[in-house]
């Protein structure tokens, strides 16, 4: 019984084994079966396969293109720490001592610092790696308030230039609860007031939270910023747009941050009246063929606005042998028009010789300026001067 017990458990094992192997073999036929067809379908949709491909790449194209820009444009971003960045806006606050790391995308790349910085070497490490440029500075101060920009590079061999119109540029407070203004080494400031030039008055904060107002050391008071006449930016300082005589003096700014008063460097302003143009001078001679022994009379003459003075130099033929220059200046007002005057300069050339014959020049300048006119001048004997005037 045992024998036959056993024999009927292994015939039990034989025909399971043999129900799983046809099991398999059924699926693995189903599946090559399949397998056929699936590999068919694709043939009668091929081209369409195709062409999807290709509008797919033509959907596709314009990303990769814009993709190449968006690597290529220059990018500023502060390094907070490793692995860690923020991207920077307008202004940035970094406290004093801290370190200043920024990040510049782009190769090569040229960066452009407050001249404090850059005359303090020992502080700034400039890093040139593969795809950007790192920035460091260290032992930060309030001096070191101020606009950092990075320009790209555009290299043609070994020729590169900054390409200004891609320029990324922060500036960067670095704020000190005792110093409101970046220091001066001097008490006082000269500074040209131009009539046709805006005047910045460059009494920069350390920290953007600063209060600035401006002031009159005599009479003593406050000035009024209306943001028209007079404007104020925390990045540059109080702007002066139209400059008048009235605004000359000495002026000095005032910085408060809650209980913290301070005194900028105080600006002697000199108010000077710009002419629009260089001067417009006209030459003429009193003859342009002149006998020798005769004199010689070269006037130049140019139109300016009042109160402004153009100045006049000649050059001549004389000045070879070293002839001596002898010339007469005088102001005429212009007739009907009270703000300008004509100036003129009249060059004298007594008992003229051969070495006066050939080519002088008027050169009239002013404050924005100058420009020249020539003349010729031909010297004969008196008798060909006669024949020439018969």
């Amino acid at each position: 019984m045992r024998l036959l017990k056993l024999s009927e458990s292994k015939w039990r094992l034989v025909l399971s084994a043999l129900l799983v192997c046809a099991v398999i073999f059924e699926s693995d036929t189903k599946e090559q079966k399949t397998a056929p067809e699936s590999t068919s379908m694709p043939k009668k949709s091929k081209l369409g396969k195709v062409a999807s491909k290709r509008q797919r790449a033509d959907v596709v194209k314009p990303k990769i293109k814009s993709t190449v820009k968006a690597q290529t444009k220059t990018l500023l971003t502060q390094v907070l720490g490793r692995g860690v960045f923020k991207k920077v806006r307008e202004t940035l606050s970094v406290q004093t001592g801290d370190t200043l790391s920024l990040r510049c995308r782009g190769k090569p790349v040229q960066w452009s610092v407050p001249r404090y910085v850059e005359e303090d070497e020992g502080r700034l490490m400039i890093v040139q790696q593969e795809q950007f440029n790192l920035l460091t500075l260290v032992n930060t101060t309030v001096a070191d308030t101020g606009e950092y920009t990075c320009y790209p590079m555009y290299c043609e061999d070994r020729d590169c230039r900054r390409e200004y119109n891609k320029a990324v540029k922060v500036f960067i407070f670095f704020p000190d609860p005792r110093e409101l203004f970046i220091p001066s080494s001097s008490h006082y400031e000269m500074i040209q007031l131009r009539s046709n030039w805006p005047t910045v008055l460059p009494c920069q904060v350390t920290s953007p939270k600063a209060k600035v107002t401006l002031h009159r050391e005599f009479p003593p008071g406050q000035v009024a910023v209306d943001g028209t006449e007079i404007s104020f930016d925390n990045k540059k300082g109080f702007t002066i747009h139209r400059p008048r005589p009235y605004h000359a003096g000495v002026l000095h700014c005032v910085a408060t941050l809650g209980n913290l008063m301070q005194s900028s460097t105080k600006y002697i302003l000199i108010y000077v009246n710009y002419p629009m143009a260089p001067p417009a001078p006209v030459i003429q001679a009193s003859s342009s063929v002149v006998a020798v022994g005769d004199n010689l009379r070269v006037t130049c003459a140019a139109v300016g606005e009042q109160d402004m003075f153009i100045e006049f130099n000649w050059e001549y033929p004389g000045q070879q042998i070293g002839r001596p220059l002898y010339t007469e200046e005088t102001t005429i007002p212009v007739s009907g028009e009270e703000s300008r005057q004509q100036f003129q300069s009249v060059l004298q050339v007594d008992e003229v010789r051969d070495v006066d014959q050939g080519t002088y020049t008027c050169i009239a300048q002013n404050l924005q300026g100058a420009k020249s006119v020539s003349t010729t001048v031909k010297v004969v004997t008196k008798a060909k001067a006669g024949k020439l005037l018969v």
